[in-house]
């Protein structure tokens, strides 16, 4: 389809919901499922505030909330996406192909990505290479060459760890968690092996595919977008670690322990020291076309933003997340409450 094409479409299309006010008398929130319980507070304080509908907030994991978000204009198509990532170049082509061109964009916080096993299982904590040696597809072969991955427990790793089977539950290629734990950890694990700064300076392609494809043999188990599944399976097997973010990890406490990185525990301090190797920026999106048409969309975003829920103190903070300074916060919702357009 041509420019021209589109933007006659686009245009039907915008008119169209902007003539349908009352399509929708509720707000449609999808995306990550780390940001998911921040979103669901944010929509229980506005529905007790206001005395309105509360919004639907949905779990569908960072890549297919944007996919439900750039689909389109209108009642069908999602108002705002939380994200455990910043949004790629690809999907901003996908939301500007489906005509969903005015985007704000928001840093709200912090996340660790943790990982964690059963409280009644073994003490074992980790380095970001041995993570690497167990979950990876492929190890160096020592001679320039690369074998499947051998290991089968983690004392074959390491002789001070358990001798036990790897068992990591972990996020799908879609999910925002996944992207992350594959470049904060796979590859971080993967840089230092014998070869690999050479191979990554020759055949930096090569590189990037041999530190991130995860094993697919057994060990590395992909467990979906619902991180209340991998605490069931981490309670059936207490041998077993699981990987999601650390808010998740915050709110069943009573139920998982988390594995220490690199000698550090994820807490909120070492996250947002830094001094946790494993943290993440999450964010989210907002399709300002819908602002003036979805009934209480302004005065939902007005509560997601306040100091009440991103602030120190906030109900960000109580699911578990890291909050923004406080200068961060003010340029962030100045930027949400003004509408600044992504890339402006």
């Amino acid at each position: 389809m041509n420019a021209l094409k589109i933007s006659l479409a686009v245009l039907a299309a915008t008119t169209m919901f902007a003539g349908a006010a009352h399509a929708r008398d509720q707000v449609k929130v999808v995306g990550s499922s780390t940001v998911f319980p921040y979103s669901q507070a944010a929509a229980e304080e506005y529905a007790n505030k206001s005395g309105s509908n509360a919004p639907v907030v949905e779990s569908t994991g960072t890549g297919g909330g944007f996919k439900a978000f750039c689909g389109g204009i209108g009642p069908d198509f999602a108002d705002i996406t939380g994200a455990s990532r910043a949004i790629k170049d690809s999907e901003v082509k996908l939301c500007a192909d489906n005509g969903v061109t005015d985007i704000t964009e928001a840093l709200i916080g912090y996340d660790g990505l943790s990982i964690a096993h059963a409280r009644s299982g073994p003490e074992i904590n980790l380095t970001e290479e041995q993570i690497f040696k167990a979950l990876a597809a492929e190890l160096p072969d020592g001679k320039g060459g690369f074998v499947a991955n051998p290991n089968k427990n983690w004392s074959d790793i390491d002789a001070s760890l358990p001798n036990i089977a790897i068992t990591a539950f972990g996020p799908p290629p879609t999910s925002g968690t996944r992207d992350a734990f594959v470049e904060l950890v796979m590859h971080d694990g993967c840089k230092d092996l014998a070869g690999m700064a050479d191979l990554k300076k020759s055949n930096e392609d090569k590189w990037n595919e041999v530190c991130s494809r995860m094993r697919q043999d057994g060990p590395f188990v992909e467990a979906g977008e619902n991180d209340n599944l991998i605490v069931q399976r981490l309670e059936a097997d207490p041998n077993a670690i699981g990987i999601f973010g650390y808010s998740f990890l915050y709110e069943n406490n009573d139920k998982l322990k988390a594995v220490k990185v690199n000698g550090v525990e994820p807490t909120f301090d070492t996250i947002a020291d830094g001094s946790y190797p494993v943290s993440r920026p999450i964010y989210f999106y907002v399709k300002n076309a819908h602002r003036d048409v979805i009934p209480g969309m302004k005065e939902f975003l007005a509560e997601y933003m306040s100091d009440a829920a991103l602030g120190a103190d906030g109900y960000l903070a109580e699911r578990g997340l890291t909050p923004l300074s406080d200068e961060k916060r003010q340029e962030v919702q100045k930027a949400v409450l003004d509408g600044k357009k992504l890339g402006s």
